[in-house]
């Protein structure tokens, strides 16, 4: 029996080792693209298997589902979604600035609609995709690796003879890092490659002469141009996009505001942000200029139309629109890729630099392969014109041979010990042979009407252009300027084909400056129903209507319409809406339900206390949870810009039971459900911070929590009803904080 083996290690050496392990593994093989050819892995095995499976730009379509399927069996064992989702990306136009598959079916929409499932769809290969992504495969042009489980052998980067990195961008991340590349247009980074090939030294900013700043597929303007060189020059910063907005003018006045480019980060639900945006300005009242808003978007390009009403101030709205939702809004740019088997960020030099070195040593390879191809047929191709001139002895030879090998020997070495010659000259002559191994090979294979005058000639002709190539092939490998000369020859060949113009425009425009209209202070009366309808009416509403509102009316509160008004609830958060923000107007408006107009949900939480945040400034507010928790906190920590924060910590499961404004000789009855009463001085309650738990106000039994919490104020009588009879609260005594009370039956 084997004795176990025990290796002691440090845990937290061996946690490290084994994160960084997995760190590296998912940024180097998963989430970030390599930089020569600008492909993520799955992107490059899908582009790989479409091409094995013969899927190309002339040949009929496949089954999205035959081609995630093979891929996922031979190179990407990760499941096929994602696999799908790569292919999905890979042929939607609105997301890459060239498209590397063609997509036949729905492969989703730029309004955020997700694709067929991969058993309806079909695609193949885009030409571009063969002539400069996967062309040369053959030539030994790059290193191929073993897959997953070293059945298959698979590229570990594709010939790729355009910066596919600038062309398409990238998105990725990867573990503490990520990339975020934006696409460029492919004419121009074509450009900004034969600029960097005729001068190595060429700087950010003479780059820039010829890749002039991203070009999203989506259109839209790019307003901080300036910027662009230092995000260029360091690889990160921040792009700012605006949509395109356009004026069309309507009958009687009425003009209409016409959005037919927007940002590339509204792609996908953005569109329906927006239009919930937009809704929102007019819901709330921030722009009354908009009569009505569709989204008449199609296959021919994004319209998403703004009916105005007449005389509106379109220069003020487009700027609202803005400043308000994502028709403005920012890309940031983290250039980082897969270089030299490590994450680097580069700038927009550094990537070229790579993609041009990339080009260099795939041209070499390339050149090398096909003259050493070219050199193999001038080694036949002699052979066979050498073998025309004495075929006699070679047929004499070969009848003479009693098989291929003694044939083959005489052909090479000259041997003829083993063959049968009809005269002792041709035995001389045959003993002079010296041909190659393989032009022997082919004079054995060689048919007999080769033989023809016309066919040798051509033979002749065919070793004058075998000369040719050869020559050619030895001049480009002979020369770096020659080389680079035939790269650019077929990057013209492919800006010729394929470039398109520019979409993005690209300008320096002034920062949105929203001048917000002034609200002239009023004293207004805040009103919400038992329903949570809030709603704010003029004082002298309120007190032509004081009984109704009083008695319909949850929260009665007198404020400035500038106020912001606090919702406390029982899960320790306070809510703020602006009194501005709620309908103002007649006492029998409805109001608007106040979890539109805040981040309150009635669903999840329940209000323990309203009031105006101006009035709590100099007040103290007294807080009670379930657990007999209690605390005084200053109001003016209230007074804060979020919409939500936290107004008091709670224990694991405790809910707040009562909150309100701390009064000149308040008491606090608290009432257990095991029907303990505890009264005690308010003002003996210490002061906490509201990020605080605060202190215990009763000592409550196990399984018991307080049922209710009452504000006592001096001279106020109040009784409570206890089973058959009532408890007059006045008479009880006053106890001491953190005790258990007295028993009420």
């Amino acid at each position: 029996m084997e004795t176990e083996q025990i290796i002691r290690t440090e845990y937290s050496e061996l946690m490290q080792k084994s994160y960084i392990d997995y760190a590296m593994s998912v940024i180097i093989a998963r989430a970030l693209p390599d930089v020569r050819d600008g492909l993520k892995p799955v992107q490059r095995r899908t582009l790989y298997d479409m091409y094995e499976l013969g899927i190309r730009y002339d040949k009929p379509y496949r089954k999205c589902a035959r081609i995630v399927g093979d891929t996922m069996g031979k190179y990407h064992p990760h499941g096929d979604s994602s696999i799908y989702e790569a292919l999905v990306v890979m042929a939607q136009e609105f997301k890459k600035g060239l498209p590397l598959v063609d997509g036949h079916g729905n492969f989703g929409s730029i309004e955020g609609d997700g694709a067929a499932a991969m058993r309806y769809t079909e695609a193949r290969l885009k030409k571009i995709t063969q002539e400069a992504y996967l062309a040369d495969l053959d030539k030994n042009v790059v290193d191929f690796g073993p897959n997953f489980d070293e059945t298959e052998r698979e590229p570990v980067v594709l010939p790729v003879k355009v910066p596919n990195l600038l062309i398409n961008g990238a998105e990725g991340i990867a573990v503490g890092m990520a990339t975020s590349i934006p696409p460029h247009n492919f004419g121009e980074v074509i450009e900004g490659v034969k600029a960097y090939m005729k001068n190595p030294d060429i700087n950010t900013e003479q780059m820039m002469e010829y890749i002039k700043g991203p070009d999203f597929p989506t259109g839209g303007i790019v307003v901080n141009r300036d910027d662009l060189l230092q995000i260029y020059a360091t690889g990160t910063g921040k792009v700012k996009i605006r949509g395109r907005v356009e004026v069309e003018h309507g009958k009687g006045g009425r003009d209409r505001l016409v959005i037919t480019e927007i940002p590339y980060t509204m792609i996908g639900a953005g569109i329906g942000k927006f239009l919930n945006d937009v809704y929102g300005l007019a819901e709330s009242k921030k722009t009354t200029d908009i009569v009505d808003i569709s989204n008449q978007s199609s296959k021919e390009g994004i319209r998403i139309v703004l009916e105005l009403k007449r005389g509106a101030d379109t220069e003020r709205l487009c700027a609202l629109l803005y400043k308000k939702t994502r028709l403005e809004d920012t890309f940031g740019v983290n250039m980082l890729a897969v270089a030299d088997g490590r994450p680097e960020t580069m700038g927009l030099v550094p990537v070229i630099r790579h993609h041009v070195n990339f080009q260099f040593e795939l041209a070499t390879r390339k050149y090398r392969t096909l003259l050493q191809k070219e050199l193999e047929k001038k080694e036949v191709q002699e052979g066979l014109i050498k073998a025309c001139d004495v075929i006699d002895l070679i047929i004499e030879i070969l009848r003479g041979s009693k098989n291929i090998k003694e044939a083959k020997t005489c052909l090479v070495n000259g041997e003829t010990g083993a063959i049968h010659f009809k005269t002792e000259r041709s035995r001389r002559q045959a003993a002079k042979l010296r041909f190659t191994e393989r032009q022997a090979a082919a004079i054995l294979e060689m048919r007999l009407y080769k033989l023809i005058g016309l066919e040798i000639e051509a033979l002749f002709q065919e070793h004058e252009q075998t000369l040719s190539h050869i020559r050619h092939y030895e001049e480009i490998l002979g020369s770096r300027a020659a080389m680079a000369k035939v790269i650019i020859k077929e990057l013209d060949a492919f800006k010729k084909e394929y470039a398109v113009p520019r979409r993005t425009a690209l300008e320096n425009a002034k920062e949105i400056v929203l001048e917000e209209p002034q609200v002239k202070e009023l004293d207004v009366v805040f009103l919400m129903d038992r329903f949570g309808y809030a709603r704010t009416v003029d004082p002298s509403v309120y007190e032509r209507n004081r009984e109704a509102a009083d008695s319909e009316s949850r929260y009665v509160i007198f404020c400035k319409n500038t106020d912001k008004i606090g919702i406390f609830t029982d899960q320790g958060q306070m809510h703020l809406i602006k009194a501005v923000d709620l309908p103002h107007g007649k006492f029998r408006d409805k109001g608007q339900p106040v979890d539109n107009v805040s981040n309150y949900d009635s669903s999840r939480e329940e209000m323990v206390f309203v009031d105006a945040i101006s009035r709590l400034r100099e007040e103290k507010l007294v807080f009670v949870t379930k657990a007999g928790m209690v605390k005084l906190v200053a109001g003016a920590e209230f007074d804060v810009g979020k919409r939500t924060t936290a107004a008091t910590k709670l224990g694991e499961g405790d809910t707040v039971r009562k909150a309100g404004v701390l009064e000149e000789g308040m008491h606090l009855v608290m009432r257990s459900e095991k029907g303990m009463f505890l009264r005690i001085e308010a003002s003996g309650i210490p002061e906490k911070k509201k990020g605080a738990v605060g202190v215990r106000g009763m000592r409550l039994a196990a399984g018991d929590e307080l049922e209710e919490v009452y504000f006592l104020m001096p001279q106020e009588r109040v009784t409570v009803p206890l089973k058959e009879k009532e408890l007059e609260l006045n008479r009880l005594r006053i106890g001491n904080r953190d005790t258990k009370g007295a028993k009420h039956i």
